[in-house]
């Protein structure tokens, strides 16, 4: 498969765009695999990459039920952060930010991340103590965080309501300038023409109906596209991960499925340079290269598999967008949709082996799934092909829950009460 660079684009300007080749191919299922990823979205796609890039386990099948990049991936507010403020978090999330800077280059293939920065505002003096906090525990990971005044924020964002008389007063906010947003569909082509050219098999439209056992080993996979033997697999599959482990015989994990929304407004001049988030609610909002406002808040806070959602949280989120910038308020809505979000009970991610031999776990990544792909993909990689799991990973186990050992950011699983 050809490089893209700029004497293709002029080649193919010439002639008509007629020679472009499929950026993957549309691949039947084998037999057999080595390893069989569940799941077609970023961290599945990802997961593949790396495995054959940095692994050398290139026999190797993803199978998505639908489209390529029809869950999460393709229905996200496409931000990309690190600001945590647990070692573990950081460690984790810093990692995949680095790994954000060099994926264009890495994939032959423009993700468009742009680090715009991203800025967390604070509405009382116990909220800013609480944003320093964290920022200094960012510097002290190695990481980067910036506290910023009133004044310096509004040269950041000029549309955000500084005034003593703003209904929640900004007293600062906490900036991450390394953070910033990626194209979220062109981040799964990106990886799945990666994967291709390493040779693995990108199956769509190939929905998993069961798993093949040998006891309670899993040994390969039933699907609507016939049966496929493996020495492992992998499950990726985000908000479906309940019903992917019931196939499997596993009732309960530490995770719920809720819907999240998110939504852009019609299109208007620059008015946010990079990501603001309001801190006396949950709003966070950046400015699409389009020109429109993308922005998303709370769980509808209901269990469901729906990718929409209900209007009292168009509601919430619009009324907070409002105060925060007080010159939307007449902006219309252009669309909104839904994501299935993958809750789990501490607000952090699962990378693990098991729970059963010759199976592999990738879930619970809540409202962080898309900012992780890159590290989401290495580390399950790792832990695919070592049977052990990188640094990065090593706290993602699936029994920390029942140790105790709980990675709580803020308390923002599905259910905080069961911490």
């Amino acid at each position: 498969m050809a490089e893209y660079s700029a004497f293709s684009l002029l080649r193919n300007a010439l002639s008509g765009n007629r020679d472009w080749q499929p950026a993957w191919r549309k691949a039947d299922p084998k037999p057999s695999y080595d390893v069989v990823i569940v799941g077609g979205g970023g961290h599945g796609l990802s997961t593949a990459y790396y495995l054959a890039r940095e692994f050398g386990v290139r026999n190797v099948a993803v199978i998505e039920k639908g489209w390529l990049g029809s869950g999460n991936i393709g229905r996200n507010t496409t931000i990309v952060r690190s600001n945590y403020l647990l070692p573990d978090s950081i460690r984790f999330y810093d990692h995949s930010v680095k790994m954000w800077e060099n994926l264009s280059h890495e994939l032959n293939y423009n993700v468009m991340f742009s680090q715009r920065g991203i800025l967390n505002l604070a509405h009382s003096p116990g909220q800013a103590d609480d944003y320093i906090r964290r920022g200094n525990a960012m510097r002290h990971g190695g990481g980067d965080g910036v506290w910023l005044t009133p004044a310096e924020i509004a040269r950041f964002a000029p549309g955000v309501d500084v005034s003593p008389k703003a209904r929640f007063p900004v007293v600062g906010g906490l900036l991450q300038p390394r953070a910033g947003t990626a194209r979220h569909d062109a981040v799964a082509w990106g990886y799945a023409r990666g994967a291709d050219r390493l040779g693995v098999d990108i199956i769509e439209n190939c929905e998993l109906t069961g798993f093949i056992r040998d006891g309670d080993t899993i040994t390969g996979v039933r699907t609507t596209r016939g049966d496929i033997s493996a020495k492992k697999v992998g499950v990726a599959v985000a908000g479906s991960t309940g019903r992917v482990m019931k196939l499997a015989g596993i009732d309960r994990l530490p995770i719920e499925s809720h819907v999240l929304q998110a939504f852009v407004s019609e299109s208007l001049k620059p008015l946010v340079g990079g990501v603001v988030t309001f801190g006396g609610g949950h709003l966070y909002m950046s400015q699409s290269d389009k020109g429109g406002l993308v922005f998303g808040g709370d769980i509808d806070g209901y269990n469901s598999y729906a990718q929409r959602g209900n209007l009292p949280v168009v509601e919430d989120v619009m009324s907070e967008m409002v105060a925060m910038f007080p010159a939307v308020a007449r902006l219309r809505l252009l669309r909104s949709w839904g994501g299935v979000m993958d809750m789990s009970m501490d607000g952090s991610p699962i990378i693990t082996k098991g729970p059963l031999p010759g199976m592999y776990l990738n879930c619970g990544w809540c409202y962080g799934g898309f900012k992780a792909t890159p590290a989401s993909g290495f580390a399950f990689a790792h832990t695919i092909a070592r049977d052990a799991p990188h640094a990065i990973n090593a706290a993602y186990t699936l029994d920390r829950f029942e140790r105790g050992y709980i990675i709580d950011e803020k308390g923002q699983g599905a259910t905080p009460k069961l911490h």
